[in-house]
């Protein structure tokens, strides 16, 4: 279904890639709310928040998203999914991953541990009372620390035109390739102002869903931040947008064309 597609996309908007780590581009406190419509119709929202908490005696980031239908459309096909990242401070590695979701009666309760030294995805299905064990690749993310891992690294000062980039991230027990390409720089008119953005398109599967495999575009603030401003989605029927609606807690100022 189209409104459970977008929930999904959001947290899976993973855009952005250098090699060495660095400080972190955001902080305890960020938080991102987001739009969710169906052309003129507002079918839900969405939020990204980030709280320091310790996890196994490390320092952690813990990223909670969070999407549900609202209004009418959680008549038609009501969701609300929770998907929450701990993200070791220093090195951007999850150590704990939580998928609990509810779309339309769809349901799955699962946690994932990380043990990087040994390369081991420790996975408890809740829903079904089981434990598996599984390898993972190294210096894999999970659906949400993508996101954060890859917006602590991004050059964009000197990423070119037709980059293309990938990532091993780590769900539903198996490793999943992602990949995307950097179209350019583009300024959007937004309710905050004109922002300029870093364009993206991340590469999707075509068939239920998309229309074809170049059917997601992302645009970035092109500043400190990384944030997402809008996620255009064109599916097999019509087209969903995510625009970011509400901020706060960022780190760095929010780049706003000023006339």
């Amino acid at each position: 279904m189209k409104i459970k597609t977008t929930f999904l996309l959001l947290f899976l908007t993973s855009f952005f890639i250098k090699m060495n780590a660095q400080e972190s581009v955001y902080q305890d406190g960020e938080s991102l709310k987001f739009r969710i419509h169906y052309g003129f119709v507002t079918a839900g929202y969405a939020t990204l928040d980030i709280e320091e908490k310790t996890l196994n005696n490390k320092e952690v980031f813990h990223i909670k998203g969070y999407g549900a239908t609202t209004g009418m459309s959680k008549f038609f096909f009501k969701v609300e999914d929770i998907y929450q990242s701990y993200v070791e401070k220093g090195t951007d590695k999850p150590l704990r991953f939580i998928r609990k979701i509810d779309e339309g009666g769809y349901t799955k309760d699962i946690r994932i541990d990380f043990d990087h030294e040994n390369q081991k995805a420790i996975i408890n299905n809740y829903k079904y009372d089981k434990i598996a064990i599984e390898d993972f690749p190294k210096n894999a993310q999970d659906m949400v620390s993508a996101f954060y891992y890859l917006r602590n690294n991004l050059d964009t000062k000197n990423i070119k035109v037709g980059h293309e980039e990938d990532l091993n991230m780590y769900f539903d027990r198996g490793v999943h390739k992602f990949k995307m390409k950097f179209l350019g720089r583009e300024t959007l008119k937004t309710t905050f102002g004109k922002v300029p953005c870093l364009k993206f398109r991340p590469y999707v599967e075509a068939g239920r869903v998309f229309k074809e495999k170049e059917s997601l575009t992302v645009w970035v603030s092109d500043d400190e931040n990384k944030i997402p401003i809008v996620i255009k989605a064109d599916l097999a029927v019509g087209s969903l947008k995510a625009t970011l609606s509400e901020f706060r807690g960022l780190k760095h100022s929010f780049k706003i064309i000023v006339e």
